[in-house]
């Protein structure tokens, strides 16, 4: 956390700074940014439209950036092997849930080759800093700052070096509140205007793949979380997921991944998973 904190604060971004460090004992001592969360202040009836266009304009800022500097060596990269990593979720977690049975090995294969014949579609992305939860449970804004520096970060410490598009995708595909068509579009169109040496074409056929990727890992990881460590209060979130992960499988793009869907995964079984005991 500290040493992402740092980079982002050497980058004009606001990440709480760290104003002591005790790594030995595991201790940090952190500014403390307020509480203001873009959800928070959503919820009080704040400007929707005002609140995610500073969020986009952090991305773009941050994408504008030279990969070598936004994105240097030392982070992890979010390749094709950890994003398999975390689609094989939904089918080692959400399907024994909802079918009573543990997934057969023959189908987990099969759901990851389909996998892997959209996922070079992700590497034509140029490399960038993933923070991985952009969304606006983890974004403040912060009153006495201009620009991007208004917008503060949180719950970063996960950050890797991968595809620009994915935390759009984190942010205007929520799996925690519902994001309307419109505005989603419209935030699209305005890192577009900011991002113009960007290829439209090969950045939105990331996000439908990354769309995809994030919705089915999600799927997986509230019913992890309800399985293996009786927290079950993602499971509600689930049917929004689903949704969004239908929209995404829409995508031509998407083919091969619809077919394994369409025939191992019956509508009966799209649903939120019982509660356990």
């Amino acid at each position: 956390f500290a040493l992402i904190a740092r980079h982002h604060n050497r980058l004009g971004f606001s990440a709480p700074k760290v104003l002591a460090e005790d790594s030995g004992n595991g201790f940090l001592l952190l500014e403390y940014l307020g509480d203001d969360t873009f959800s928070r202040l959503l919820a009080k009836g704040e400007s929707e439209e005002e609140l995610y266009a500073l969020a986009v304009d952090v991305l773009a800022a941050l994408h504008t950036l030279p990969a070598a500097a936004a994105a240097p060596g030392w982070l992890d990269a979010y390749d094709e092997g950890k994003l398999l990593e975390e689609a094989s979720w939904f089918t080692d977690w959400y399907l024994p849930a909802v079918s009573g049975k543990e997934t057969a090995a023959a189908t987990r294969d099969a759901y990851l080759a389909a996998w892997r014949t959209v996922l070079p579609i992700v590497h034509a992305q140029p490399r960038a800093l993933v923070l991985r939860d952009y969304h606006v449970d983890n974004l403040l804004r912060l009153k006495g700052r201009d620009g991007v520096r208004a917008c503060g970060l949180l719950d970063f410490q996960d950050a890797v070096a991968g595809p620009a598009a994915y935390d759009m995708v984190s942010l205007l595909e929520d799996a925690r509140r519902d994001i309307g068509g419109d505005l989603a579009q419209a935030m699209l169109g305005r890192y577009f205007d900011v991002m113009e040496n960007v290829n439209r074409e090969s950045f939105l056929a990331t996000y439908a793949v990354l769309g995809a990727q994030r919705h089915a890992k999600i799927i997986g990881v509230f019913s992890r979380l309800s399985r293996r460590d009786g927290k079950d209060a993602y499971l509600c979130h689930i049917p929004r997921v689903w949704g969004l992960l239908e929209r995404s499988l829409k995508n031509p793009l998407l083919s091969p991944l619809k077919t394994w869907f369409d025939a191992n995964v019956p509508e009966e079984l799209r649903r939120r998973p019982e509660k356990l005991g």
